[in-house]
């Protein structure tokens, strides 16, 4: 998915590497999609289908998620899914017009075990991680409850490769905060122009990186559909808008990264 009419960066001043982890190292919204599946099938609510049960918790997380910060969610959010995760299962239940706590928990404890279990990183992933690693500084920046990501560098098996890792629940703030970035910088000792940043959302990862003065790699898949999207609207890759920042690099697969990080 790289721009064919773009010049290759030269990345030949870059000393450090950070990635972002979900649905850019290992596919999130796939193993999201399997968990609720999952979960509506193995405690099913009347004669609701799962896939409608699907929906209704995709229109809830469309509306709940957006007031973690406003309505008190956000400090519990940080440091565990857990809280979060229930509550949102609750607000799909009461709009299938279902009002039971116990079911809400155990749909959440399913969920998350599904989750957990089909989470895997891309094809791509662990070769270039292992290729790179012996040449740069790894790092993660990674948005999400501090549980949660830990849990997932565990299932993953992939914190081996990572002198740093930076985490909104730890953290206390996440991407797109500029000190998210400078408090990267400073954990590998390097000016913004020597680090790249990977990452799939542009938004999140890439604009705010640009803003930071590091070169920027933007992956973009077919996969990166969110559970939560409408159903209503076109699923539409993100498009860069007139007088946004371009990344200097766009690509559909990591392994594309490899030929201008390891030359020769």
């Amino acid at each position: 998915m790289s721009d064919p009419d773009r010049k290759t960066p030269d990345f030949s001043l870059i000393k450090a590497v950070y990635f972002d982890l979900d649905d850019t190292l290992c596919a999130y919204w796939d193993a999201s999609k399997v968990g609720l599946k999952g979960a509506f099938e193995a405690h099913p609510i009347a004669n609701i289908p799962a896939s409608e049960m699907v929906r209704h918790w995709a229109a809830a997380f469309r509306e709940y998620s957006p007031t973690l910060k406003d309505k008190g969610w956000y400090d519990r959010y940080l440091k565990s899914g857990a809280p979060t995760r229930l509550e949102q299962m609750r607000l799909t239940l009461l709009r299938a017009g279902v009002d039971d706590l116990s079911h809400a928990e155990r749909l959440s404890d399913e969920y998350m075990r599904l989750r957990d279990q089909a989470l895997a990183l891309f094809p791509d992933a662990w070769m270039v991680l292992e290729q790179l690693s012996p040449k740069y500084p790894l790092g993660l920046i990674t948005n999400g409850p501090a549980d949660i990501q830990r849990q997932e560098i565990a299932t993953l098996n992939i914190g081996e490769f990572f002198q740093n890792v930076f985490i909104e629940g730890e953290m206390g703030e996440g991407k797109p905060h500029l000190t998210v970035f400078r408090r990267a910088e400073k954990a590998v000792g390097l000016q913004p122009h020597e680090i790249l940043f990977v990452g799939n959302s542009y938004d999140h990862d890439i604009a705010p990186a640009i803003n930071a003065g590091w070169r920027t790699a933007w992956v973009r898949r077919p996969s990166d559909v969110p559970p939560s999207a409408d159903p209503a609207l076109p699923a539409k890759p993100k498009e860069i808008q007139t007088g946004q920042p371009l990344p200097d690099l766009i690509v559909g697969e990591l392994s594309a990264l490899l030929p201008l990080l390891l030359p020769g």
